[in-house]
């Protein structure tokens, strides 16, 4: 570079400043700057702010910073020279014979030997120019750089910025030769960063394109690339991305340096990611098309937003903010979620492929060989309750050579057990709790959850097909009407899963019959409800309360009110308490002429009631208080009135006004249609998804199975919360296989009664040690006089039935005490039975429940 060589040594202070240390070889010598002067070398500049101009390399000083007005972005090192003046405020200044300029020739002057020396020597005077002389100086330049007077040397320049400095010219030959080497060093640093000086001079003319290529080498060398980009900008055309390419897209993603986003822009990102993360949509996409859980999504999502934000190009932020939070920006990032979490997520993803294949349940039906193989015949009998939809159903399952009832309670399987066998049909007894094997018998009644897949009948019958869609037991009915290897398949139900078995039926291949019923006798509504009295109660009434803490209080008010006498059905009392209150309600000679249930009574029992009177129609799910469903409301109506007995014609009301118009809205509303059908794996494929987390726990395997688990639009994975509560309890059993395990917990068992967990506790203790299992409970003494006391003979009977079951799925030789549980569950119930037609049972707790202290508290006088 033509008449100076300039090297500095520049770290970051303040926001456009630079701290520099800098020595300049020119025709006047060598110049190291400090905050008291500056220098104004002759001929060509490195840098220039002002794209296509060569402009003079100036310094100056301010506020004891240097800085630099057209040199940022360059960084010349000379760690010697910044050692030596790190601390220095002094001027060395080497004159020699201005008339080389002429020459063309280039100096070689350097710094003295002892740099301290010579700055004392040096003349010292503070920079005074003020902002704006040095700009009218800067303006003057440039236009003398503009091509007038390009060669000419403003010395006025030199006067006004080194004043009195001392030009020292008494170097000896030696020294020369020293400095000459030096200067041979300093030369070849100065090529291998900005090329050869004379070759630039050669090439005067072509100033421009030179200084852009060297600012682009610049640039690299300090790793900065701002100013390239400022001069290139204008010269290249604004290029059109395609957005739909997304391997284009994601590979300008990863060659993007680090990108500052402004706080609008980041908001704004932020809102189309926030509605990509919580929208449906995207998790559905991702757990389909790229394996990426429902645990995993929104990991992955955070990740790829943090890489997003600093990665993003300018085209591709601006065409996302136009889009914003919009279904269009969620298709245009999901698959660059996909590419990324195929990176930065590839363990994850490969493992949940794996369980995502073993906890496949999108094909349920080609789980069931047998019944593949057979041209099934569907019939599908509909209508109301009291229409005489399954009593046609049974007629055939007794004409046949052989049949299976599949029913939803142990009650109807019974009813059916009887019935059948009176009629001369030998039928066996199928439940969870006990097995009666009549000597050749053809026909089987059992729960749903029992029937076999295993044995081929000519008939089946799925009783109350509408339960198929039921959120906890309905993968029991989908089991039994996917797999049941039968001829002809009646199921009988209400028509609100009418559209779903046809629906089915077309994926199986089976022919589809259907067989519509009407009632006998139309049900009426009384729209005068009994305005809240007692005394309105009359025979052959049936109070429904989905309350089973205000059964036992309706009784004692009805009875203390009027002559009837009233039996009670609730879901707690074991089937055979609930099949004698039936019958003592339906015998006009037993002295009870007075229902009072829950909604335990809406199937199961065929009752001889001639009105239903809602009591109330709100029911605790567990979490809230929440109106009963339309559907459960026409099902206990439909229980008033019944062929061949006294009350045909039925008749609904409620017992308080204010619920009359609810009741008229259910009775009013058509049929429902049910779109999914409930699925739960069997234990084959819990034991190989188990295989794939043999560090899980059952709890921690049934969330990953329902995580993993994929269902096709038809079906539905049932809830499985009791399950994981139970299984809860057995992980902290040894010694038991997974197999085992699952016999335990699928035991049917009420997860929120102490009494019962804890026995099924002990069984399993005692089981995992291959001890026998006992029964640590005596037989009943005298009836129940409290709630209490009736809670706990129900609680007995329920752990008397978890002994049978488990007597039943286990090797016998463990559960020794088989028959006398068999008969104290027999004496249990008598004692429930017995208790219930007392009149004097205590409702009062101990302790008084909310709305109890509630009703005090508004009784209360005001003081």
């Amino acid at each position: 570079m033509s008449g100076r060589i300039l090297i500095t040594s520049l770290t970051r202070r303040r926001h456009n400043h630079r701290l520099v240390f800098a020595r300049v070889f020119s025709q006047f010598g060598s110049h190291v700057l400090s905050i008291f002067n500056s220098v104004y070398p002759s001929e060509k500049s490195i840098l220039s702010r002002y794209p296509g101009r060569t402009i003079p390399c100036w310094f100056f000083l301010s506020q004891k910073s240097f800085c630099s007005a057209y040199s940022e972005g360059v960084r010349f090192y000379d760690e010697r020279l910044g050692n030596l003046l790190r601390n220095q405020h002094s001027v060395e200044d080497q004159s020699h014979d201005p008339s080389a300029l002429q020459e063309g020739k280039v100096f070689s002057p350097e710094i003295h030997k002892d740099v301290q020396h010579t700055a004392k020597v040096a003349a010292r005077t503070q920079f005074q120019l003020s902002r704006k002389k040095r700009r009218k100086y800067f303006e003057r330049e440039l236009m003398v750089q503009s091509g007038k007077e390009q060669n000419i040397i403003d010395h006025s320049g030199i006067d006004c910025s080194v004043r009195g400095v001392t030009l020292n010219s008494n170097d000896t030959n030696e020294e020369l030769q020293t400095q000459q080497r030096e200067r041979d060093e300093a030369v070849s640093d100065m090529k291998d960063a900005f090329g050869d000086v004379e070759e630039i001079n050669e090439n005067k003319e072509k100033k421009v394109i030179h200084m852009n290529d060297k600012l682009t080498e610049c640039a690299r060398y300090s790793g900065l690339k701002r100013k390239h980009k400022s001069i290139s900008h204008n010269k290249s055309d604004k290029k059109t991305f395609d957005f739909s390419d997304v391997d284009k897209v994601y590979e300008l993603l990863l060659e993007q340096t680090q990108s500052v986003l402004k706080k609008n822009e980041k908001d704004g990102l932020a809102k189309v990611f926030k509605h990509f993360r919580d929208e449906g949509w995207a998790s559905e996409q991702a757990l389909r098309q790229y394996h990426i859980g429902p645990v995993l999504f929104p990991q992955a999502v955070a990740r790829f937003r943090k890489f997003f934000f600093s990665k993003c190009t300018p085209e591709l932020r601006e065409h996302i903010l136009q889009l914003g939070p919009s279904p269009e920006a969620d298709q245009l990032i999901l698959p660059l979620l996909g590419k990324f979490s195929f990176t930065e997520f590839s363990d994850e993803i490969a493992r949940y492929k794996v369980l995502a294949e073993t906890a496949d349940l999108t094909k349920p039906h080609t789980w069931f060989p047998l019944a593949r193989a057979m041209k099934r015949r569907i019939i599908y009998h509909s209508g109301p309750t009291n229409s005489g939809k399954t009593f046609n159903a049974l007629q055939r399952f007794k004409a046949a050579s052989s049949g299976i009832y599949c029913g939803p309670l142990r009650l109807l399987a019974m009813e059916v057990y009887d019935n059948v066998n009176a009629d001369g049909v030998y039928c066996s007894l199928i439940t969870g709790q006990e097995r009666k094997e009549v000597p050749f018998a053809t026909h089987v009644a059992c729960t749903v959850e029992m029937v076999s897949m295993m044995k081929s009948y000519e008939v089946a019958i799925l009783d109350e097909i509408q339960m198929i869609t039921d959120e906890y037991r309905g993968w029991a009915w989908t089991r039994a009407f996917l797999g049941v290897p039968a001829d002809e398949v009646h199921v009988c139900g209400d028509p609100s899963a009418l559209k779903l078995i046809r629906e089915l039926c077309a994926v199986t291949g089976d022919d589809f019959e259907e067989y519509s019923y009407e009632r006998f006798e139309p049900l009426s509504i009384d729209d005068n409800s009994l305005g809240g009295r007692y005394g309105n109660i009359k025979p052959g009434d049936c109070i429904v309360s989905f309350s089973r803490r205000d059964i036992f209080s309706i009784k004692r008010s009805i009875e203390m009110v009027t002559k009837n006498r009233c039996c009670v059905i609730y879901g707690a009392l074991p089937p055979e308490t609930r099949r004698h209150q039936a019958q003592l309600f339906n015998d006009p000679n037993s002295g009870y002429d007075v229902l009072v249930a829950t909604d335990a009574v809406g199937m199961g029992l065929n009752l001889n009631i001639r009105r239903v009177i809602f009591h109330s129609i709100e029911k605790y799910t567990g979490t809230v208080v929440e109106k009963v469903p339309a559907s459960h409301v026409k099902q206990i109506a439909g229980r008033a009135g019944r062929r061949g007995t006294m009350y045909e014609a039925g008749i609904a009301t409620t017992f308080f006004s204010k619920d009359m118009p609810y009741l008229l809205q259910c009775m009013s509303e058509p049929f429902g249609e049910a779109h999914s059908a409930g699925l739960f794996p069997g234990f084959e494929q819990i034991e190989l998804f188990a295989s794939q987390l043999p560090e899980a726990t059952l709890a921690k395997l049934f969330d990953r199975f329902a995580e993993s688990c994929r269902v096709d639009g038809s079906f539905f994975l049932c809830n499985h919360e009791n399950l994981k509560q139970i299984a809860g309890v057995i992980d902290k059993v040894k010694d038991l296989t997974l197999e085992d395990k699952m016999s335990f917990i699928l035991a049917p068992v009420n997860s929120r009664n102490p009494k019962v967990v804890g026995a099924l506790l002990s069984f399993a203790l005692a089981y995992s040690r291959r001890l026998p299992v006992h029964l640590a409970m005596g037989a009943p003494t005298e009836s129940a006089r409290s709630v209490l006391q009736l809670m706990d003979l129900e609680a007995r009977h329920h752990v008397l039935s978890l002994y049978l079951y488990l007597s039943q799925r286990l090797p016998e030789e463990y559960f020794p005490q088989k028959e006398q549980a068999e008969q104290m569950a027999a004496d249990v119930a008598l004692v429930l039975g017995q208790s219930l037609v007392q009149t004097n049972i205590k409702t009062m707790h101990a302790y008084p429940t909310a709305a109890q202290r509630k009703l005090r508290k508004n009784k209360s006088p005001q003081r």
